[in-house]
């Protein structure tokens, strides 16, 4: 292997931008091996899942595009922990690891890590690993895990700790066997980890050859200087923020076990100069039920999506970032916290991040998302005709209007990369089930200048008895808000029908027996902006579109439409009127009652150091 040192003390730009690439290229090629090889759905058609790159000291080279990003902040963990258990003589060519424990993976135990170390002419150089969503661990984990009250981490699934699974190339048959006989679709399940494994073995090959080609001395400096210019470039987006300590709260509906009380969201954002400092220290300490975890991912992607939204990430990505974080806030939870669902507040957490900003960058900062991993469901149980299936699928929602244009509607969440939903033809084909409907759904995005993205409605009849497993987190205390006068949307939800019976809301694992219909609808995005200021046209043409209704469009955006549906230009004037009064009355009569109450309301009369309007819980209503 060549091992030339960098010439005169400085690594050649053209090298650089070589490691850059390929680092990125390769994480890409395994997660198109691992598409290609797997056996689940949510895998190869939902995208559920996540490659990368890390380096022996645990740090973040390269992971791909349109992975999963609130996987993000938990790969480097468990290599670190991997490290110190083993020491880095203690991996071997051709060995491979399989690990979910949340006493260090700190996620919901369907989310499997796989991964195999880069060993070049006998030095351990980094490794190669996958994130990958299983159907199924075992416990009261099919489909997307257990929730509930009395759920503790074993009911959850099987744990599995930093396991040796191949040994120089030779699975361990014996502890294949034993998590095959813990799970209820081990074909599939250990089908998925070979996939994963392959992804692994492509990643080592390309790395060693790029290492070959280059020496280790000359890639890890191109390596050291990738993290740089990322650390540099997220520092003058930062520095060009106003100084200031910036603040705004949500809430989470519950914890799925005590369902009364509230689960709190606290972000204080400090800028100074090009540092940013996100402390969560005042969020809810660590609760009885699943919501738990164990991550710095709300914290990670919110100043991702502030910072390089567009670019590669690496461990660059993150140096100027500080985030304040205490062990046992909920989502920094020991172990056993019951951590079955992990996900459901990190959308809000980002969502409240960024809206803490609002005041610092007013004309960039959109207005909250629908702000949950989105309208889940799996639907499980044993088809007569070909054995025990799972169907799962995750609907997306709408984001908030932008400071320019109107939110997206029909979108996973900012945590999700590239998550899709579950194409019609592929659940039909492969499960017993019909989608009887996937429509936007009318009126749920919140009204604005610019307004809110749409939910979505979906209806999928099963046509043999199974369970459904429907569950949302919420955001019915805290719907998603709008900014600067924007209103807030409609949450999301489940509704099951029985045959002959009507939709009752659901929230947890049914029984259901054949010809029953699940409803899953989802969130919209705030608005942006007061709604009478949109355009009469946009308006019109939203009606038309079957986007917002016709009564909507006359009582929050003062538009009247005539039996046409074109609008009545003298009529909205007037109607618009008497709708600014109104609002002019309303914020009067707040601001004689209590002096705070048009500062929380809109952020534009808030302080750097206060509650930002942003606020959560009372901006643009």
């Amino acid at each position: 292997m060549t091992t030339t040192a960098p010439r005169n003390g400085a690594t050649d730009p053209v090298t650089v931008e070589v490691v850059r690439n390929t680092l990125a290229a390769i994480a890409d090629e395994m997660a198109l091996d691992l598409q290609q090889g797997s056996y689940n759905m949510m895998i190869y058609e939902v995208r559920d899942f996540c490659c990368a790159l890390i380096d022996k000291r645990g740090r973040l080279l390269a992971q791909n595009v349109g992975g999963v990003s609130h996987f993000v902040a938990d790969l480097g963990v468990v290599i670190t922990d991997a490290l110190e258990r083993f020491g880095e003589d203690g991996f071997r060519p051709g060995d491979g690891y399989l690990m979910n424990h949340q006493r260090v993976a700190g996620q919901h135990l369907n989310n499997m890590v796989t991964y195999t170390p880069v060993i070049i002419d006998g030095e351990l150089f980094g490794f190669a690993m996958t994130r990958a969503h299983w159907s199924d661990v075992g416990g009261m984990s099919t489909g997307f895990g257990a929730r509930g009250a009395g759920v503790d981490a074993w009911l959850e699934g099987l744990q599995i700790d930093q396991l040796k699974l191949i040994d120089e190339g030779v699975y361990d048959e014996k502890a294949l066997k034993i998590i095959a006989d813990n799970i209820r679709f081990p074909d599939a399940a250990l089908g998925d980890m070979r996939a994963q494994f392959a992804a692994c073995r492509a990643a080592e090959q390309r790395l060693t050859e790029l290492v070959r080609r280059y020496g280790v001395p000359e890639v890890q400096a191109a390596i050291e200087e990738v993290f740089d210019s990322t650390e540099a470039r997220c520092r003058t987006v930062v520095a060009a923020m106003a100084d200031g300590e910036y603040h705004a709260h949500s809430v989470m509906d519950h914890d799925f076990a005590d369902l009364d009380v509230p689960v709190d969201i606290d972000v204080t954002v400090t800028v100074s100069g090009s540092d940013m400092t996100i402390d969560l220290t005042r969020c809810s300490e660590q609760r009885k039920g699943s919501i738990n975890a164990r991550t710095l991912a709300g914290a990670y992607v919110a100043y991702k999506a502030l910072t390089t939204p567009m670019e590669p990430v690496n461990e660059g990505s993150f140096r100027a970032l500080n985030v304040e974080i205490n062990e046992g806030n909920f989502m920094m939870a020991k172990f056993p916290a019951p951590m079955a669902s992990w996900s459901v507040a990190l959308p809000t957490v980002v969502d409240t991040v960024i809206t803490a900003l609002a005041d610092a960058q007013p004309e960039l900062i959109p207005a909250a998302h629908f702000g949950t991993l989105g309208g889940s469901f799996a639907f499980f149980g044993q088809d007569p005709a070909s054995g025990p299936f799972v169907a799962q699928g995750i609907e997306g929602g709408g984001w908030g209007g932008r400071p320019g244009e109107d939110g997206a509607s029909a979108s996973v969440s900012v945590c999700q990369g590239d998550v899709r939903n579950s194409p019609v033809e592929a659940l039909e084909l492969r499960f017993p089930v019909r989608v009887e409907k996937r429509a936007l759904r009318e009126d749920s995005g919140g009204a604005g200048k610019h307004r809110g993205g749409l939910g979505q409605l979906t209806e999928i009849r099963n046509l043999v008895e199974g369970s459904w497993r429907l569950s949302m987190a919420g955001r019915h205390i805290c719907p998603p808000w709008g900014l600067w006068g924007g209103d807030t949307a409609l949450p999301g939800g489940h509704a099951l029908q029985r045959p002959g019976g009507d939709f009752e809301p659901v929230n947890g694992r049914v029984n259901a027996p054949a010809d029953s219909v699940a409803r899953i609808f989802t969130g919209g995005g705030g608005g942006w902006g007061s709604p009478l200021e949109r355009p009469v046209s946009q308006v019109a043409d939203d009606v038309r579109r079957g986007y917002v209704s016709a009564q909507t469009a006359t009582d929050v955006y003062g538009v009247v439409l005539d039996e046409s549906g074109a609008p009545d230009e003298a009529a909205s004037a007037r109607r618009r009127d008497e709708l600014a009064a109104v609002s002019s009355s309303a914020v009067s009569s707040a601001s004689a009652s209590s002096a705070g109450a048009a500062a929380a309301a809109s952020p534009a009369g808030a302080s750097s150091a206060g509650a930002s309007s942003a606020g959560a819980e009372g901006a643009g209503r």
